[in-house]
């Protein structure tokens, strides 16, 4: 990149000189005359020193001491400034300071002294962990604080096992499962004696703030280290173990809590760091369970954790259309629950099914709080019904393996709030739990949580079970009677009278998703507990014009939950625009269709758009009409999340993983990845945020040359700063349709031309892997939910007219319902489920770019860059690190 050259200098006698700086003024604020490049500044400072030359040194080393950037300022005999420095000859890092989170502007601006906080992890080790010390460790980092990670757990603030982390610390956590700082049991901080060695402990490393990732126990250990800080720092200091200075900065201890768990049984949030992942593991079992239970039409008993909380067992039995949930909330309420148990899986068989699932979570009980275990369930069916049963206890592979894109995104965002809370903290604020609800992080009174956590074990204690479920989440009860009413209550107690029963038309339209198929068989099986008669229009709008329509039964959606794709087809084409909206009235009322349930994406949206505008034309089409929204994309408005969207997330982290271990095995390669998303960015920040991008590439921003110009300045100075000998893969995710210009190859091809050899660049494209091949659990959960939430929304908006038509015994009328709440998209709006008209949601949706106007992922967008250490590796930023 550099030549050796000499270059003389001659002096012009007839020059003005410069006046001469002081030593005391920073000469690199001045103009350069000149810049050399060097490798050696000590021969350079040893040449100055025998010229007698006044020089000012600015070399730096990086993080990790591998590289030196040198500096060097002198003055020639006009007083010009001159600087020596390896310096890249070309545009670098050097020449345009990144702004943002680490650079020098926001750190001459940060006030008092380094705050220290200290991250551990406690308890039982939960997917997702390590995104919580990563994000910790940045975030922080990002704001000014010194972060130390506590190893092993509370046994680590007994033992000392505090270390200093830095940037790089905590490359590649994001994928690795449990916790990489250990987690212990730990007697000993018990005791007073031993929580006065870890207050020592870190009062000597002048930490005063700890984030706490665990359970309840966990949390409540910490809460209990604060409120007796104040006491142990008093002793500390009579007994000489620490000094009057110290005791004096360190009088308060702020306590922020963090929720790991894979059983989900927190109260005051939604969800917990590791529950998603650990139901991944749970569903892959059963999926796999499922092909050998079948081949020999035997009984799997399956027993998962969840001591107190049956959200595992719950969410695993919707997600693998399981015959029988045991949960400890909600035990069942016959003392014969034998006989119930055997009458269900029988009806199934008589049905149809060949395979029998149970599964049982690990705290379950009867009515009168005796244990209900694998082993009993297997005798009662084998005893019973003469099945071949078998037992599987799935155990700590539950908690295995890496995490999945939900737990390493909720753990990223939910570690920034918890730094967040460490800087706003006061010794009168009490200590912060940082949990999630209806889609936002919280953050609420951490004992609080506890205590409501608590008491769920003593409410199923009191056999009240009724408010064991009320203490969880609405959702949690919503998902459990949606269970029951799609898998359990197919005995006819559910039947609706004959003169509200209706014809249910079920299609899919527009590119296949995840969880289709799911929401398919929900709908089905709800429909027929119901009386309704569920009918499956196959390839979309066309097959239904062509009145491919056939009726469908309980066994015919045996086994959809775990199917990826369409199973009755899916078509893009939308009505009337490229298929004959007449035709569509007049097969609906051919087929005396009078609810129509679609599923599908923004093509979807804009057919019942105009199913809806054409019901003054076509009496046929004044039924209800529901859209569940079902694409990668998740760009339907009405919903924070369409189904198939989380399938996607995880097949692109997935795939990124495996690109990251390609690129870094490769050494400094850089690979630009093409996703899906159609003008949405959701795909890009989400999976960008799990997967740990140096950057993104969205339609909500754009791209130009001197953004990519800026990116490679960024990776240039990443891999300047990385070790020779280790340099690491990294990744840049691109929407496909950010730009016609840059495209994935285009970029690619500049970044590695304005790397100069620092690193190479390559490509991937995902295209269609990204639709996944078995839908995830979260996608299945959501389909199950929404699929019954669309046929009571029919019975709400028929049961007037055909209530009517009964009492006058009239003929059932083809107009049904014209209101305009009656065409809607039926989606997730935090916790709830959000009815939204599509006349309305038409105001709020760009229709040309086909997406909604408000994104509420948007906000994650900030942190991809900021995570990837954009600015932070900037010498200038460096720089103000080493000097503080």
């Amino acid at each position: 990149m550099t030549t050796d050259i000499v270059i003389r200098l001659v002096l012009n006698s007839s020059s003005i000189p410069r006046s001469k700086p002081t030593d005391d003024v920073d000469w690199s604020l001045n103009e350069a005359a000149l810049s050399l490049s060097v490798l050696d500044v000590g021969a350079v400072k040893s040449q100055l020193d025998t010229l007698g030359s006044s020089y000012q040194d600015k070399s730096i080393k990086s993080f990790s001491g591998t590289f030196q950037l040198i500096e060097l300022y002198t003055l020639d005999p006009l007083n010009n400034t001159i600087i020596f420095s390896n310096k890249p000859a070309f545009p670098s890092v050097l020449d345009v300071p990144l702004t943002g989170p680490g650079s020098i502007d926001e750190a001459a601006n940060k006030p008092g002294k380094t705050k220290k906080i200290g991250v551990l992890t406690s308890g039982g080790d939960a997917p997702g962990m390590n995104a919580c010390v990563r994000a910790v460790v940045r975030y922080g980092i990002s704001k000014g604080c010194d972060v130390f990670a506590v190893y092993e757990g509370y046994q680590g603030l007994v033992d000392g096992g505090i270390k200093k982390m830095d940037w790089k610390s905590v490359r590649g956590y994001l994928a690795i499962g449990g916790t990489s700082i250990g987690t212990a049991r730990c007697m000993p901080f018990k005791t007073r004696e031993g929580r006065l060695q870890a207050a020592e402990n870190l009062i000597k490393n002048g930490v005063d703030s700890l984030i706490v990732c665990g359970g309840d126990g966990s949390l409540t250990g910490a809460d209990v280290f604060r409120s007796e800080w104040s006491g142990l720092n008093d002793e500390l200091l009579k007994t000489g173990r620490i000094t009057e200075e110290q005791s004096n900065a360190y009088k308060h201890l702020t306590i922020v809590g963090l929720v790991g768990s894979i059983d989900n049984d927190m109260s005051s949030t939604d969800i917990t760091i590791g529950a998603v992942t650990s139901l991944h593991r749970i569903c892959e079992s059963v999926d796999s369970i499922g092909t050998t239970a079948l081949s020999h039409s035997r009984a799997f008993v399956i027993e998962v954790m969840g001591r107190h909380c049956g959200w595992l067992a719950l969410a695993a039995g919707i997600a693998t259309g399981a015959d029988f949930i045991f949960i400890p909330e909600r035990p069942p309420s016959q003392d014969d629950w034998e006989s119930v148990l055997c009458s269900v899986a029988q009806r199934h068989r008589e049905l149809g099914k060949r395979k029998t699932v149970v599964i049982v979570a690990e705290g379950a009980i009867d009515k009168h709080l005796n244990p209900i275990k694998a082993e009993h369930i297997k005798d009662i069916l084998t005893d019973r019904l003469g099945l071949d049963t078998r037992v599987t206890t799935l155990g700590h592979t539950q908690r295995g393996g890496s995490p999945a894109a939900y737990d390493r995104i909720l753990a990223t965002i939910q570690s920034i709030e918890a730094v967040e809370a460490v800087l706003r903290s006061t010794p009168e604020t009490p200590s912060p739990m940082i949990g999630m609800s209806s889609n936002k992080v919280t953050s609420g009174p951490l004992m609080k949580a506890v205590e409501l956590t608590h008491e769920v074990a003593k409410a199923i204690g009191d056999k009240n079970f009724a408010r064991a479920m009320e203490l969880r989440d609405p959702q949690f009860a919503e998902e459990y009677e949606a269970y029951n009413a799609s898998t359990i209550l197919d005995d006819e107690t559910m039947l609706l009278p004959e003169h509200l029963r209706l014809n249910i038309g079920i299609i899919h339209v527009g590119a296949p998703a995840g969880g289709m198929n799911a929401a398919t068989r929900t709908a089905v099986r709800y429909a027929l507990n119901r009386g309704h008669k569920p009918f499956g229009i196959n390839n979309g709008f066309p097959g239904l014009a062509r009145g491919s329509i056939e009726e469908m039964s309980w066994i015919c959606v045996d086994g959809w939950s775990p199917r990826g794709g369409s199973e009755l087809g899916t078509n893009r084409a939308v009505p009337g625009e490229s298929v004959d909206i007449g035709m569509i009235a007049y097969q609906i009322q051919k087929h005396n269709i009078q609810s129509l349930l679609v599923i599908g994406g923004f093509e979807a949206f804009a057919s019942v758009i105009h199913l809806e505008a054409a019901r003054s034309q076509y009496p046929s089409l004044c039924i209800p009409i529901s859209l569940i929204p079902a694409t990668v994309s998740n760009n339907v408005p009405g919903t924070d999340f369409s189904l198939g969207s989380d399938t996607a997330l995880n097949a692109i982290v997935d795939s990124c993983d495996a690109i990251v271990q390609s690129a870094r095995s490769s050494r400094r390669r850089v690979f630009v990845v093409e996703v899906q998303g159609g003008r949405s960015g959701y795909l890009a920040v989400e999976a960008g945020l799990a997967s740990g991008a140096s950057t993104i590439y969205i339609p909500e921003e754009g791209i130009n040359l001197s953004r990519l110009q800026s990116d490679s300045r960024h990776l240039m100075a990443m891999y300047m700063d990385d070790a020779a000998d280790k340099s690491e893969g990294r990744i840049i995710l691109r929407n496909e349709t950010v730009s016609k210009t840059y495209t994935t190859q285009v970029i690619s091809d500049i970044l590695k031309d304005e790397g100069h050899a620092l690193f190479d660049s390559r490509t991937a494209v995902l295209g269609h892997i990204q639709q996944g091949v078995n839908p995830s659990p979260m996608d299945r959960i959501r389909a199950t939910r929404l699929a019954k939430s669309c046929i009571d929304f029919f019975e709400k908006h028929t049961s007037a007219a055909l209530g009517i038509a009964y009492k006058q015994k009239a003929p059932v009328p083809v107009e049904l319902t014209k209101a305009t709440e009656s065409a809607a998209v039926v989606g997730v709006s935090g916790s709830d489920v959000a009815y939204n008209p599509v006349k309305d949601l038409i105001k709020v949706t760009d229709m040309k770019n086909r997406k909604p106007l408000d994104a509420w992922w948007l906000e994650h967008r900030p942190f991809v860059d900021l995570l990837s250490g954009r600015g932070l590796f900037t010498p200038e930023a460096q720089a103000n690190i080493h000097r503080s």
